[in-house]
Order: structure tokens, then sequence, then C-alpha cells
């Protein structure tokens, strides 16, 4: 025991020696753990922020899209595909036919510039059903009214104004009853609701709602729909919910194998359990691939320790010569690779924490709910690599120190 702890006392005093060079030496360890760690906190947060953007839509809403997908596979329409396979119809007929269904609304969008006197916003317009308040979690109107019945049944100029297009237009004065341009379109503002911020990566307050039919044919001219969101009724089945909506859109477009829809029906759940199973995939991928610089790191610290070596050729030989065994000289030369390589750790560790809750920070004062999250695991992992690393990559020199002989050593210059 007292030559393993003068073997470290020693190792550290020819640390110390070599400040520069030992920080060097740790340089790729430190670098490969942090990678570890900013990866693994940063999937974890986009994973935290992701599911809070779709829990914000609401647990217990079906979401149908136009275009067919795989069971597990996104539907074609979030590809980038401008597919006309869903109508005003078909929501009419999920709502008349399937029990467990509570309200369903239809949507288009668009990209809008909107004006008022000398100001004008650069927005997007939502064409919905009047049942649209009862679909939408936390829809509320802040001041006026949402349009009637009446008024979405036809082409009716009037418009409610998210809180941000609101206050971008009107700031201080009162919007209801003024008449805007909606993309040139006279409107007249019959309400503003309130504030509610984004869920699944859209502003709902930087929107202007504009009823269904409107947004078709008078801002569009087109006959079909973007989405169709089903409000399901509390304790129901969500997943039979689901097969029934199937059932009748493959009624409504006479498709008579699954495999044919050209329609894709899902529920929050799935989209949080495949969020789950990719982001988890993609997480340790990315870790994976972050540590290879930790492998470099480590071929980086065998290459110093090996220069290390032979500038110690002398002094190696002198120790044995004075009682030494090839088990010293091993330990001496291994325990300053470990030291080397569980200084780099530490250092990458905390450098990485640091990084990860300066990101989260800066999310969350964006107005993103990016969690800061540095699970145990990572830090398992980034020690267990600095481990192996500086075991597998210190045991060549060490093994090469204790070879030597004394005599030889002893005569190298």
């Amino acid at each position: 025991m007292r030559i393993d702890f003068y073997n470290c006392i020693n190792t550290v005093k020819t640390l110390k020696r070599n400040k520069m060079r030992s920080f060097l030496t740790s340089l790729g360890i430190i670098i490969g753990i942090s990678a570890v760690i900013i990866i693994m906190a940063l999937g974890a947060g986009a994973h935290s922020l992701v599911v809070n953007q779709i829990q914000g839509i609401g647990s217990d809403l079906l979401a149908v899209l136009p275009g067919g997908s795989e069971e597990d596979g996104p539907p074609a329409s979030v590809m980038g595909l401008n597919i006309t396979t869903l109508i005003y119809d078909d929501a009419v007929a999920i709502a008349d036919r399937i029990e467990g269904v509570t309200a369903v609304s239809a949507y288009v969008r668009g990209v809008a510039t909107a004006s008022w006197q000398n100001k004008t916003d650069d927005t997007s317009f939502l064409g919905v059903t009047d049942e649209y308040l009862m679909v939408e979690t936390n829809a509320e109107v802040d001041k006026g009214r949402f349009f009637s019945p009446e008024e979405a049944d036809q082409v009716s100029r009037v418009a409610v104004l998210g809180s941000s297009v609101a206050n971008e237009l009107f700031a201080n004065n009162n919007p209801i009853g003024e008449s805007i341009k909606i993309n040139k379109e006279p409107f007249r503002v019959i309400g503003v609701m309130k504030e509610r911020g984004t869920a699944a990566f859209q502003d709902n307050d930087d929107q202007i709602f504009i009823p269904l039919f409107t947004g078709q044919k008078l801002m569009l001219g087109i006959n079909y729909l973007t989405f169709i969101r089903v409000k399901v009724a509390s304790g129901a089945d969500m997943e039979y919910v689901a097969e029934q909506v199937r059932g009748v859109l493959r009624d409504q477009h006479d498709i008579d194998d699954p495999h044919d829809d050209d329609f894709s029906v899902r529920s929050q759940q799935e989209a949080l359990s495949t969020l789950d199973d990719i982001t988890t995939t993609l997480n340790y991928f990315l870790a994976m691939v972050a540590a290879i610089s930790l492998l470099v790191g480590g071929i980086g610290i065998m290459n110093i320790m090996l220069v290390s070596v032979s500038e110690s050729t002398r002094e190696i030989g002198l120790r044995k010569a004075v009682g030494a065994t090839r088990r010293d000289i091993s330990l001496h030369y291994l325990i300053q690779t470990i030291i080397l390589t569980l200084f780099g750790g530490i250092v990458g560790i905390m450098f990485g924490v640091f990084i990860a809750f300066i990101v989260s920070v800066v999310a969350n004062a964006m107005g993103y709910e990016w969690a800061f999250v540095v699970s145990a695991g990572s830090i398992i992992l980034a020690v267990g690599f600095t481990i192996v690393i500086g075991l597998v990559f210190g045991w060549y020199p060490a093994r090469k120190a204790a070879k030597l002989s004394p005599i030889e050593a002893l005569r190298y210059e």
C-alpha cells in the first residue's frame, strides 16, 4: 500500500510539473464527455418541449390528416405534400355517425397580411367551424364573440383576432366592430381571443380566425381541408373511437381495403409514443457518435504517455536499479493516465452540464417549455467511458515502461 500511495503522490507531482501538457492531454476527453452530456441533455430537453407542445393541444383529441401512412409512420401530409383527400362532408359524417364524439372542427390554413389604417401585420389565418372553441384546449374569447353557426355556414366576412394580432394592429384601441383587410379582403372584427401561447409549434396568438367556408372559397379558392380535429368524450376509449372514425371515412371515400386509406387518424397518445421511441433512439445514436471523440482523446492520451515514457527512460532505469518492480513502474504510468482521464471526465461533465443549463435558460426565456434534464444515465455513461479509456489506453504505455531493461534505460540519452 505504501508503494501505491507513493505512486499516486509521485504521479500528481509529475502532472503538476507539466500543467499545460496535462491539460492539453485531457482536452480530448473533456470535449468528448461534454459532447455526450450536452447531446443527451439537449435530447431530453427537446423531448420535453415536443411533449409539452403536443399535450398543449389536448389529450382527448384525435387528429384526422389527409394522406395515408404506415401504422407507425408519419402521415403523408406532414412530409410537405399538398393532399386534397379530406372535405367538409367528412367532418360532418364523423360528428353525426359516431358516438363518443362531443365536437368536430374542420380547418384550413393560409398566410395573410392583415391591415388596419396605416398598420400591417404579416400573420396567418385559420378557417374553422363554429365548434372550434369546443374542440381546442384553452380556447376562449377575451373580447366580443366568436362567429355563430349561421355565420360559419356562409361566406361571412367576420374575423376573430389572436391576441398578438390585436396588439399589433390596434395597440390600446378597441378592435371590436372595426373593419380590417386580410389579403386586401375586407373583414369586420367581432372578437379577440385570450392569450394562449404555442401548441404543436403553432403560435395560437399570432393568427386570425375566420369561418371555414370563407377561408376555403374567398381566401384560398379550394374545397378541401387541411385537417380535422375530433374531441372525444371523457371516459371513451380513444382507440375504439379512432377505429370508428376510420370506418366512417372509408365509407365516405369508398375504400374497401385499409391499406388504400387516403387519410390518417392519430391520437395524442400515439404521437407521444412514436416521439418517445424516435427521440430515445436518436439520443443514444448521437451520444455514441459523440463518444467517438472520446476514442480520439484516448489515443491522444496514449501518444502523450508514450512520449512521457520515452522522456523518463533514465528515471525508470534509476528506479528499477534501486529496487522498483515492474508492477511499481506499470502502476505509476497507469495511475497517471487514469488521473488525466478522470480530470478530463470531471471537467467535461461540469462543462456539459453548464452548457445544457444555459440552453434551457435561453429556450425558456424565448417562451419555450424546455426542461433542464441531466440524467443519471448520461453521467454514469460518461464516467464509465472515462474509466474504460483510462485503463485501455494507459495499459500499453505502462506495459512498455515496465518492460524496460534497467541497464539499457540508464544508458538512454
